[in-house]
């Protein structure tokens, strides 16, 4: 199967003062078409700034990374848009819904900005609340819903364009056990479906419900090992 995510040589850098700090060093990782992998270290280890790279919200200070087969490298600011809209969903631990919109609204928040026709994004917007069990609650503000169910939404609002990935900052840091374990669900269910996942946490209880898992320390990535349901997967 194609990689979906390529990363060869990558560091990134920032600077603190006129001192250069190394966040990340010498990445090359490699994620192929319907993989589950989770990128698992503590805080600080660079698994953030990692994420960020990948789904085009940073550039690398050095190194190239390749998404959907096309490498970043160059990309003008609207192709990286819309490199972001079409290929890649995102969700995040804080869940970043619109507080003055309903449910439905901030799934169909994605299709806007793809100039879907109003009809069309309300019908593929409550395709997507019902693939997350959320078809009763369409018109209920993000005020109205529990941790689990405004991350079910984003959720949603995520997978509505059919991006090739899913990146998964954190996904049940803001939630109890019984919500993040109906995340998880969720998670394994859009897998075998065919959409590839990439998901951080520090959490290895977490990071054990995908096939593969990475750890990453003060910038470096090391294969850890194998799990979940299919098993299997590229080394670093």
């Amino acid at each position: 199967m194609a990689n979906v995510i390529e990363c060869r040589g990558v560091y990134k850098n920032y600077l603190s003062g006129k001192m250069e700090v190394p966040v990340l060093r010498d990445v090359n990782f490699q994620m192929a078409e319907g993989e589950y992998t989770a990128i698992m270290g503590p805080s600080g280890s660079g698994k953030s700034t990692l994420m960020n790279i990948i789904g085009c919200l940073d550039v690398p200070t050095k190194g190239r990374v390749l998404i959907a087969g096309q490498d970043i490298a160059g990309l003008s600011d609207n192709e990286m848009s819309d490199l972001r809209l079409y290929k890649i969903g995102f969700v995040f631990q804080t869940f970043q819904l619109l507080s003055r919109q309903s449910a439905l609204s901030n799934v169909e928040l994605p299709l806007s900005y793809a100039h879907v026709p109003r009809k069309k994004r309300r019908e593929l917007a409550m395709e997507a609340l019902k693939k997350v069990g959320l078809e009763d609650r369409v018109n209920f503000m993000p005020s109205q819903l529990s941790g689990g169910q405004k991350q079910r939404v984003a959720i949603a609002r995520a997978i509505v364009n059919n991006p090739k990935i899913l990146l998964a900052d954190e996904p049940t840091g803001a939630l109890d056990s019984a919500s993040g374990k109906q995340v998880m669900e969720i998670f394994r269910q859009l897998n075998r479906e065919g959409v590839s996942i990439l998901m951080i946490t520090h959490d290895r209880e977490i990071a054990s419900h995908a096939d593969r898992i990475v750890e990453i320390r003060d910038g470096v990535l090391r294969e850890n090992e194998n799990c979940g349901d299919a098993g299997g997967g590229d080394a670093v």
